[in-house]
């Protein structure tokens, strides 16, 4: 981890390990391919072997009210951004563009302002990413990740369609 300025602006730099990260995907029980970029580490996941959708879910359905108060994680659906950590979440699709049920991609951010902490008020390293990643990754698979909003991050479990007006 390093501290770097750009302008005015300081920002915490990041030294994720792809290796680190894709068995981290595999404890998880998650095949991955990643792209280390310069800003970001884009990782593909497939929860291989699974039967059923990742557990990702709409938070504003009252139908996934269960789901919502147990989940420790929420997906800005305009932005992607998982709520409090450095990823940010995208639905991966298939080639006649339809949503893979038990795919995501997941961005993790090497830049960060200086101000930005986890849950607790943590500040951020190497090591808490990692941790925050793995029990992220367990959530998709066992207890739900709820999508908050907007249209860009998709549900894929629980009730992902409505009938009628929402009011």
């Amino acid at each position: 981890m390093q501290v770097i300025q750009a302008g005015e602006y300081k920002l915490i730099s990041l030294e994720l390990d792809p290796d680190f990260v894709s068995n981290i995907a595999k404890q998880a029980s998650f095949e991955c391919t990643i792209e280390d970029e310069r800003r970001v580490l884009t990782i593909d996941l497939t929860a291989t072997g699974r039967e059923g959708p990742l557990l990702l879910f709409d938070a504003a359905d009252a139908g996934n009210l269960g789901w919502f108060s147990r989940c420790q994680f929420y997906v800005d659906g305009v932005t992607g951004m998982v709520l409090q950590t450095p990823m940010r979440l995208a639905n991966r699709r298939d080639r006649a563009g339809y949503i893979q049920p038990n795919s995501v991609r997941v961005q993790l951010l090497k830049e960060l302002p200086i101000g930005f902490r986890m849950p607790g008020r943590q500040p951020v390293t190497e090591q808490l990413v990692y941790a925050v990643f793995f029990n992220f990754l367990n959530a998709l698979v066992d207890t739900g990740v709820g999508v908050c909003g907007g249209d860009v991050v998709k549900p894929l479990a629980g009730r992902t369609e409505t009938v009628g007006s929402k009011n």
